[in-house]
């Protein structure tokens, strides 16, 4: 069966390949039944949306995973949840990029998620802080795309004395990571990121969502996906934080696409809660930016936020008032207030009405027993018939 999986146009501009400066896009507002963000077409296809591996799962807990246990080194054991793809894994002083939930063993308390952050970890090989040792050798045996957990021992992860900091590890905690690896760069391929110029990592983040845009156009939804991951990797909060003027803009022409871009995959995958961050993000930096609008409101809708999914909707009607797509929302949310309220209604009916109650009998007062009692004497001495 056919699902709707969006496709990929090939872009009418941007950046050469070989551009120090990414042009900055327009975001034109059109129906959703073919829009474009930054290249980006929605459409329909017949190619079907791999699910997530924890789709389904409570994420504040590991998941469960019955794939067989591989010891990697003493206190490291990794268990596959999702085969991954690529030649071979990263090598020593490669950059990697990876998004992972961190619990304690012993209690499962939950302390990291960079999925929930938004925020992939970049690190090299070879050269990550002293906490994440074991995290690093999981993902030294790891292939682009492969998720898996990992039980890591406390000397490969926190030590004895823990972190009372952030994050908040107890002393002598083993650790279980969830982990996948979006992508990485061999060392040769370049400087690492935090010895580039700004130019360089904005050049950097713009290729990755070009390579994205296009690994979409063929339909490898999953594979894009890691690649505006990594583009984002590059336009980091630290990075952000620092720009101005014009490098904030250009910055934002690449970094505001991928988050959209990446709502559209997570709709098609119903990762609603995920599509609503990514687009909060976004209108942090443009509160009229229609698409993130009606991506965040699509989101709010199947997750049966209707009364926020109504003020997105009409915030874009506001802004494009021929918007079809978004009337049709508003159509289909004034629908289901309808059903809703005529549901109420029913239900309701007689429960509030007022009880009949039961008949008086007539009261007769004393005055009118004696009354009555004056006129039959009167009737018999006065009115009676009298005898032949």
């Amino acid at each position: 069966m056919a699902s709707d999986v969006e496709t990929v146009a090939e872009e009418s501009s941007g950046p050469e390949e070989n551009s120090s400066t990414p042009a900055v896009f327009g975001d034109g507002v059109g129906t959703r039944e073919e829009e474009e963000e930054d290249g980006v077409a929605v459409k329909e296809s017949s190619k079907l949306v791999a699910a997530r591996p924890t789709e389904g799962r409570d994420e504040k807990l590991p998941p469960k995973v019955n794939t067989e246990v591989e010891v990697l080194q003493q206190g490291v054991t990794k268990q596959i949840i999702k085969e991954g793809h690529g030649d071979a894994p990263p090598s020593r002083h490669s950059t990697c990029f990876v998004h992972y939930r961190a619990w304690t063993e012993s209690t499962l308390h939950k302390f990291e998620d960079t999925w929930l952050e938004q925020q992939p970890l970049e690190f090299r090989l070879g050269h990550e802080k002293r906490e994440l040792k074991g995290l690093a050798i999981g993902v030294a045996s790891m292939n682009v795309g492969e998720s898996a957990v990992l039980h890591v021992g406390y000397q490969l992860a926190y030590g004895e004395e823990g972190s009372f900091s952030f994050p908040n590890v107890p002393p002598r905690a083993d650790v279980i990571y969830e982990v996948e690896l979006i992508g990485f760069e061999e060392a040769k391929e370049g400087r690492p990121r935090g010895e580039m110029t700004v130019e360089e990592r904005i050049e950097a983040a713009d290729r990755r969502r070009i390579d994205g845009n296009e690994l979409f156009k063929e339909g490898n939804i999953e594979a894009a996906m890691q690649q505006y991951e990594m583009a984002l990797a590059f336009m980091g909060d630290d990075f952000m934080f620092q720009l101005f003027g014009k490098y904030r803009d250009m910055a934002n022409a690449v970094k505001n696409p991928c988050h959209l871009n990446l709502a559209a995959c997570l709709l098609k995958l119903n990762r609603f809660e995920e599509v609503i961050g990514h687009c909060t993000v976004v209108l942090a930096e443009d509160q009229d930016n229609s698409k993130a609008l009606f991506r965040r409101g699509k989101a709010r809708l199947e997750l049966g936020q209707t009364d926020t999914a109504k003020l997105d909707f009409e915030k874009v009607r506001k802004l494009a008032p021929e918007d079809k797509a978004a009337i049709r929302e508003l159509r289909v949310i004034a629908q289901q207030e309808r059903e809703v309220y005529l549901k109420q209604k029913e239900m309701y009916k007689g429960l509030f009405k007022a009880p009949e109650l039961p008949a008086k009998t007539p009261t007769t007062h004393w005055y009118t027993s004696l009354w009555n009692f004056l006129c039959s004497i009167f009737y018999f001495f006065f009115q009676r018939p009298k005898k032949e």
